[in-house]
């Protein structure tokens, strides 16, 4: 999130005020969470301009291409870019993370997102947002799509036969020939397959029709949870309902995410968030709240409750989850509206938490061993500041205790997730072609032949 994850860390002397475009900013980024030995570093996205651009710096790169740019700057750190199924096309995105993941030496990660919203539709020349339940069908078809594209060529296909002048293995590459509700794909991909099979396959929807698609299909899920026992429900719920469809669970690493303001003592990681609080100004962040309630801002009184008469669920077609879980937390800690943008200023739903590094690292450890958690996001509330404290701080604690490591020892995103690389489901069972010369009408010549059949 450029300056960082609260909206107003934009407005510190600290804060560049170009970072959102500026390459060297992502850099210096990934290279600081490298040190960390981090996982993966993680950039969301939207095809739509995100919220008032007065508000916040809201223009953004394209990921893909950012992160292209950020792999050649890093040697191990995953690099996970947010795309949508509603606004693309399978055959194009899973070329892109495809090249993506051969360009960072299988590295790459796709955080699957249904986008709603009339401002995104209207983008892409619909008039309104598709249904809820039909952006997941859409979405659950757009991943089989890709991942048969990504298996169309096996793993052996290319065996640059100079001597011979065979480049690639012909039976080695596949059609795919899908048709389905939404999309019709020949196939082959143009790209042959990724280093990890697939990229990472991460979601970020909480919402019962987005925990039955990462139940299916996630190996990652970014989720937002304001309290322990809300994480350690979800937890078990992605989990079983994973076990249910015959997965193992420990497949899908559930990852909620916390965004740390980190001091050398409370007071002062305290009033660092509190210095925050009062940069964020009220009419931008009201606007964003009646956008996500649904609602008109006149209704939203800033020294008041939220009215009791707020939509249902079942009536929002953006992100139920989050909508429910800013609805919950307001109603269960009897915010006013100026309370709650304050505790959403800095994650947006997800949980702030200021306290000093051992806190930080206390309150990780504990959801961790609660079984909320297999990891974390960690969110800054300011970058580059929040990162290189919880880098020189934070970790070094997790480090000492055992929880997390000193040094990368897989090259590839899944080693560091501690995820099998996925089998070819178009050429599983097929042995490999050995090339044979032959001979035809007394004349020498290059062959091919299949030294076994399915």
């Amino acid at each position: 999130m450029s300056t960082g994850h609260h909206e107003a860390s934009w407005r510190l002397p600290e804060s560049p005020a170009e970072a959102n475009s500026e390459l060297e900013h992502y850099k210096n980024l990934a290279r600081i969470a490298e040190r960390g030995k981090l996982d993966s570093l993680f950039l969301a996205d939207s095809p739509v301009l995100m919220g008032d651009p007065g508000r916040r710096p809201g223009a953004r790169l394209e990921p893909t291409v950012l992160l292209t740019a950020l792999a050649g700057a890093t040697r191990h750190i995953g690099l996970i870019a947010t795309a949508s199924t509603s606004y693309n096309e399978p055959f194009n995105l899973a070329r892109r993370f495809a090249s993506l993941d051969h360009v960072s030496g299988g590295r790459a990660g796709w955080n699957i997102v249904t986008t709603a919203g009339a401002e995104a539709a209207r983008n892409f020349g619909l008039d309104d947002t598709p249904l809820h339940k039909d952006r997941y069908r859409r979405a659950a078809e757009f991943v089989e799509v890709s991942t048969k594209l990504w298996d169309s060529w096996a793993d052996d296909a290319v065996i640059a036969d100079k001597e011979r002048g065979v480049h690639t293995l012909a039976e080695r590459v596949r059609r795919v020939d899908h048709v389905g509700e939404f999309f019709r794909v020949d196939g082959p991909l143009n790209v042959q397959r990724p280093p990890q099979g697939y990229p990472l396959l991460v979601q970020a929807g909480s919402s019962e029709n987005g925990k039955d698609f990462a139940a299916r299909y996630a190996e990652a899920v970014f989720t937002a949870q304001q309290t322990l026992e809300e994480g350690i429900a979800f937890y078990k719920d992605v989990k079983q309902r994973a076990r249910l469809l015959g997965r193992n669970p420990d497949g899908i690493k559930i990852l909620p995410g916390i965004v740390p303001v980190i001091g050398d003592t409370e007071a002062q990681a305290r009033e660092l968030d509190a210095e925050l609080d009062r940069l964020i100004v009220p009419e931008y962040a009201k606007r964003q709240l009646a956008k996500t309630l649904k609602v008109s801002p006149d209704v939203l009184e800033l020294d008041a409750e939220l009215p009791g008469n707020l939509p249902t669920e079942d009536e929002i077609e953006g992100s139920k989850s989050r909508y429910t879980l800013i609805v919950e937390l307001a109603r269960r800690e009897q915010l006013t509206v100026r309370q709650l943008i304050g505790r959403l200023g800095g994650g947006r739903g997800h949980r702030t938490f200021a306290g000093t590094a051992e806190q930080v690292a206390d309150t990780i450890e504990h959801w961790y061993d609660s079984g909320a958690a297999d990891g974390f996001n960690i969110m800054p509330a300011v970058l580059p500041s929040g990162l290189e404290l919880f880098v020189d701080r934070v970790v070094p604690i997790l480090q000492e205790r055992g929880l997390f490591r000193t040094e990368y020892t897989g090259s590839t995103l899944r080693e560091h997730y501690g995820l099998p690389r996925p089998a070819n489901r178009l050429f599983e069972g097929v042995e490999t072609v050995e090339i044979v010369d032959t001979v035809a009408a007394g004349e020498g010549h290059t062959g091919i032949a299949l030294a076994a059949a399915r």
